[in-house]
């Protein structure tokens, strides 16, 4: 069934108890004073005085590694139930969670019980591959819509990577589908961001200053850790980029270059990277998303590591 958006699902018209069903969980999800992502800013009156509140959200890769095709379906609700109890302001989804006719049903749901709004989803494609390019804008628009149907405002995307530096000819081809994507999030509410990984940013950005040179106003959503672990330091980063970037992803590192359990077992400068971003002023969000080597074995339940994680943000960057 053809997902269609809030306004559009609470229509007289509706004419199933499936709909009916459909459209009352997907417009409390999207539009509840309560539990919605406009609920945890200032409105009115209240934005003379005070700051757009950066949201600390969280992202469920460390859940998906294990899973076929990353899809976190089958433990949706524990992974709401865990960072509902770490503390979470937000989640930030997977696309292929959103990929099910389903899906905005079924995580809304979960998104009412745990009081937990959806902040957007991560998504990643070959945009660089002219061939690919109406699949992916197609399914793109699909994984957009279901992400506004849900209240959320961000899609966190990933260009793909080639097995050497992109040409200058998959360069434009990566910045065409984009402003084709960037333009239609920009009609439904939700703003593309470009999420990092080390190949976008090794070799002095070529990539990143590739899609920057010919998208100039495009959004940033640095992976801090990728830009350690590609020899950029962070702070330098959000300097030199501080009025493009409007989301990140936060994870720690140990001095052995290894992932640790939970933020603030690393050896990363979460204070100075605190200091910096408030220096900017910064008003974009955050997410969380710890990983973990293929090695590695837990001490403890992800959601202790989640709320540690989200106790050491709050007291190293102060949000």
């Amino acid at each position: 069934m053809t997902e269609q958006n809030v306004g559009n699902t609470v229509k007289s018209n509706i004419t199933t108890r499936r709909d009916f069903l459909r459209s009352t969980v997907v417009a409390v999800a999207a539009a509840s004073s309560t539990h919605s992502l406009a609920s945890l800013l200032p409105t009115g009156a209240e934005t003379k005085d005070k700051k757009k509140k950066v949201i600390i959200a969280a992202h469920p890769w460390v859940y998906a590694a294990p899973l076929p095709g990353y899809d976190i379906t089958p433990v949706l609700e524990q992974i709401f139930s865990d960072m509902s109890y770490a503390g979470m302001d937000a989640i930030e989804l997977m696309h292929e969670a959103l990929r099910h006719p389903d899906s905005v049903e079924r995580i809304g749901a979960l998104s009412q019980k745990y009081s937990l709004p959806v902040l957007g989803a991560s998504f990643v494609e070959d945009m660089w591959d002219k061939s690919k390019h109406s699949a992916n804008l197609e399914y793109a628009q699909t994984i957009i819509t279901r992400i506004q149907e849900l209240g959320g405002r961000t899609l966190g995307t990933s260009v793909g990577a080639t097995p050497q530096k992109k040409t200058p000819e998959q360069l434009d081809a990566q910045a065409e589908i984009l402003r084709e994507i960037i333009a239609f999030g920009n009609e439904h509410g939700v703003v593309l961001n470009l999420h990092n990984h080390t190949y976008e940013v090794r070799d002095n950005e070529y990539d990143l200053n590739g899609t920057l040179a010919r998208i100039p106003d495009v959004k940033l959503g640095p992976d801090l850790n990728w830009l350690v672990r590609a020899g950029i330091d962070p702070v330098d980063f959000i300097r030199r980029h501080s009025d493009r970037i409007v989301f990140m992803h936060l994870r720690d590192q140990k001095a052995d270059g290894t992932w640790p359990e939970a933020m603030g077992e690393g050896v990363t400068d979460y204070v100075a990277i605190g200091k910096e971003l408030h220096k900017v002023h910064y008003s974009g969000d955050a997410a969380i998303e710890l990983a973990h080597e293929k090695t590695f074995q837990r001490t403890r339940p992800l959601r202790e590591s989640l709320k540690m994680s989200r106790e050491y943000v709050r007291r190293t960057m102060g949000y």
